[in-house]
């Protein structure tokens, strides 16, 4: 049996896999399309806290032409606010964030309060209007003992003006400032693939990442211990692989290279 057709599971990065922005990417509507057509599990998988699983399918249906259902939608918010519900020191947890609707949204669907003074958890994600102000708020919180946990390691996104601070900027602040290392939810850590693979109910042997990041995406499916496929239609060049410790077990131009039967 060919290695593509024993994968159940699909786990799939959206910015530079799926879409590039609102730029498209050809391979990617039959990709999913077939997908849907042989009847196979998958997540559309990303890092970014900034938008509401709402928003995402949103995005795709209007500027990609890709439809897809909510289920379908697997974000660092999500994997946050379920780590705090399975692992909560508190009955009903007080969260002080920093970050965009995404990430607030889904931690107050989760019934967790929002709290400046003296929160059980301190959260961190993409803010694009990060104030010094709120970053002095989060580093007290954490030196009185605040649970630090940061969404996802992203340094920076690019931007059509260039590279910017991501999240991962932020958290790595106030880690400085606090000297106290957080939970890291996104990959390439290991938290949010867990909880997908158990959302989906596909052994880790059945499961295989695509992504267009080494450094987030593969490295995460390695740390996982799942199969990856790297595309190269986003951040990762061939050339970049030269100096990787160990290789996805796929590389492919686009998504138009996989086959599914």
């Amino acid at each position: 049996m060919c290695d593509e057709m024993r994968y159940q599971g699909y786990l799939i990065d959206l910015d530079g896999t799926i879409y590039r922005g609102k730029e498209k990417i050809p391979s990617a509507v039959k990709f999913i399309k077939d997908l849907f057509e042989n009847h196979l599990k998958f997540r559309l998988v990303t890092n970014n806290t900034t938008r509401t699983p709402e928003a995402i399918v949103d995005f795709l249906h209007v500027y990609h032409q890709i439809d897809v259902e909510l289920s379908n939608i697997y974000t660092a918010s999500k994997a946050t606010a379920e780590y705090i519900a399975r692992n909560k020191t508190v009955t009903c947890p007080h969260v002080y964030v920093i970050g965009e609707n995404g990430l607030k949204t889904e931690l107050a669907n989760y019934g967790f309060i929002y709290d400046e003074l003296d929160p059980d958890y301190v959260v961190v994600g993409l803010d694009s209007d990060v104030t010094y102000h709120k970053l002095e708020i989060a580093a007290l919180a954490i030196e009185k003992g605040a649970i630090f946990i940061g969404t996802n390691p992203d340094r920076a996104i690019p931007k059509e003006v260039g590279l910017v601070p991501s999240a991962g900027a932020l958290i790595g602040l106030l880690q400085i400032a606090t000297k106290v290392d957080p939970v890291i939810i996104g990959k390439p850590q290991t938290i949010m693939l867990d909880l997908i693979s158990e959302d989906l109910n596909v052994a880790k042997e059945n499961l295989v990442l695509f992504g267009d990041n080494y450094d987030t995406d593969i490295l995460g499916g390695i740390n996982f211990g799942i199969d990856t496929a790297l595309v190269l239609t986003g951040v990762t060049k061939r050339e970049d692989l030269k100096s990787v410790d160990k290789l996805p077990k796929f590389i492919l131009d686009s998504l138009e290279e996989w086959h599914f039967a």
